[in-house]
């Protein structure tokens, strides 16, 4: 066992979390995430698998710039009977520019005797060829050993066979993989414990499925066996019952088992944020008992409990809740939520004095507002710009008087649809005048984006640059059928790099839409410095 506290991060949400049932990632939504994930201090990122779909060869023809984290590319070993060299998919990898490659490869003789058909000794050949070959082309090399808990199980010898070629070759870490999330602790740390004999701890990985409900467990007792690298999804997403937990283990591992990660103590307060982010880009509602980042997580309702919280929180809160970046709630309490929204103004950039009268009266708007089904989490430019507009002043660049949106389809005699057209016009005052002007589209959203532009662009010609690059609609209240509150969110970004979400809701998808559209405009020209024209 090795006594080095650093234990490294592998995230594998953009792979891994993509095969998850109803989740389809966009590129766009790729490259948010790896972003966020840079943020929050994670090693590795790993995009996806390039030449295996449409989605994962634009992600990786353009990847986002990460300031931290390793952008990693994952595939498979070479084919039986060819060389590395000669292996279209490998140097499919190699040539993504990347400088970490993970490769996954058979450890089980089961696998390699009836799913491969090949000779035991060509497995181990093709995974130490392979590990040479990327790392002399990227740089760094993984191989992930795929069913090796049951390979080892069945036959130890062959399994660590496979892991001690990839070592051998220059593999950078061995990841040992629970693929069918079968095994339990118990079971993870003593076989752990006896490769590390072989392999040190240094350059060993964990990587579990959750089909037993073990796998954040599996992960945290490979750890203590001696790992140093753990694999996993953003809210455990992944196929089956899904991955290792990351939101979970990280703060589990940095405040309980005091091991060192990439993340730093401020980063870990992101969590929640985080984890509601990619709920948000999912269309989902976020699980409120999720441990640490649920909204019940440190949720206490009357009697003994809340005089008990009151004298000493830790009686039933096992970590302090600011330190993932969530809060305490008292069930009927006005005071929950105060330190998270000061924290969340020094984060966006505004600067306030937490007594500051202001604060509350924002409190208690931010509060109504989320009730109402708004939620900033995963949009901060419109939360920016609320508390900017209560707290200090935000011009104004425009002020809109009236907008209809007339939307078009036509069939022809057998029923196929022939044509889609959406029209809007637009009436707003800006600099001292009424303007009105109308514009085409292929959706309602299309059309009203182009009308506003056409009377703000002589105006501010900065938002010539702006750009929408997601638009994402979340049903509030399904009972209400087609009379649904709905949610809007609209991720928009601009020629310097910058990207930032807003927010609207309505009953009216269209009015959401809007007010969504509206702070992103606002946004982008507050950001760039523009002088405002006046609404009057």
């Amino acid at each position: 066992m090795t006594n080095d506290k650093r234990v490294y991060l592998y995230d594998s949400t953009l792979r891994d979390g993509a095969q998850t049932q109803g989740v389809d990632f966009s590129a766009a939504d790729k490259a948010a995430i790896a972003i966020e994930l840079d943020r929050l201090g994670i090693d590795y990122v790993e995009g996806g698998w390039p030449g295996a779909n449409p989605t994962d060869d634009a992600f990786f023809a353009k990847p986002p710039k990460l300031k931290k984290a390793v952008l990693s590319a994952f595939g498979m070993t070479r084919r039986p009977g060819r060389s590395a060299d000669n292996d279209p998919g490998l140097n499919g990898l190699v040539n993504t520019g990347v400088k970490t490659v993970t490769l996954v490869g058979k450890s089980w003789d089961f696998q390699v005797d009836v799913a491969l058909e090949i000779e035991r000794s060509e497995n181990v050949a093709m995974i130490g060829d392979s590990i040479a070959y990327v790392k002399e082309k990227a740089g760094e090399a993984m191989f992930d050993a795929e069913h090796f808990f049951d390979g080892y199980k069945a036959n130890p010898e062959f399994a660590m066979q496979c892991c001690k070629a990839a070592y051998d070759a220059g593999a950078r870490w061995i990841v040992m993989c629970d693929t069918n999330g079968g095994t339990l602790p118990d079971e993870i740390e003593k076989i752990v414990t006896e490769v590390a004999k072989v392999i040190p701890g240094t350059h060993l990985g964990i990587h579990c499925h959750d089909d037993t409900g073990n796998a954040v467990a599996n992960s945290l007792a490979a750890v203590r066996a001696g790992v140093r690298q753990i694999q996993g999804t953003l809210n455990g997403l992944g196929e089956r019952c899904g991955n290792a937990n990351l939101i979970s283990i990280l703060p589990s591992l940095m405040l309980k088992m005091g091991y060192e990660t990439g993340v730093s103590e401020e980063g870990l307060t992101r969590l929640v944020h985080v984890s509601r982010m990619l709920d948000e880009r999912l269309n989902r509602a976020p699980s409120r008992n999720a441990a640490y980042v649920g909204e019940s997580a440190f949720a206490h309702k009357g009697g003994l409990h809340v005089s008990a919280i009151e004298k000493d929180p830790s009686c039933y809160e096992h970590v302090e809740p600011e330190s993932v970046g969530n809060q305490r709630t008292i069930i009927m309490s006005n005071q929950a939520g105060r330190s998270n929204l000061v924290a969340k103004f020094r984060e966006v950039g505004v600067e306030v004095d937490s007594k500051d009268p202001k604060v509350n009266a924002l409190l208690d708007e931010i509060k109504e507002l989320e009730s109402n089904g708004y939620s900033y989490d995963g949009a901060d430019a419109s939360f920016e710009l609320l508390a900017r507009r209560k707290l200090e002043n935000v011009p104004e660049y425009f002020r809109l008087e009236s907008f209809r949106v007339i939307d078009e389809r036509s069939w022809d005699r057998s029923h196929v649809l022939k044509s889609t057209m959406s029209e809007t016009t637009v009436k707003l005052y800006i600099g001292g005048e009424r303007k009105m002007d109308v514009a085409e589209g292929n959706g309602p959203v299309n059309a009203l984006d182009a009308a506003l532009r056409k009377i703000l662009l002589p105006f501010y010609p900065v938002l010539a640059n702006l750009h929408l690059v997601d638009f994402k609609v979340r049903i509030l209240n399904g009972d209400q059928a087609t009379g649904a509150i709905t949610r809007v969110m609209i991720e928009s970004a601009d020629d310097e790099g910058n990207t930032w979400t807003t927010v609207g809701m309505s009953s009216n998808i269209i009015d959401a839409a809007y007010e969504a559209l509206r702070d992103s405009l606002i946004y982008k020209l507050y950001k760039s410095g523009v002088k405002a024209h006046g609404g009057n």
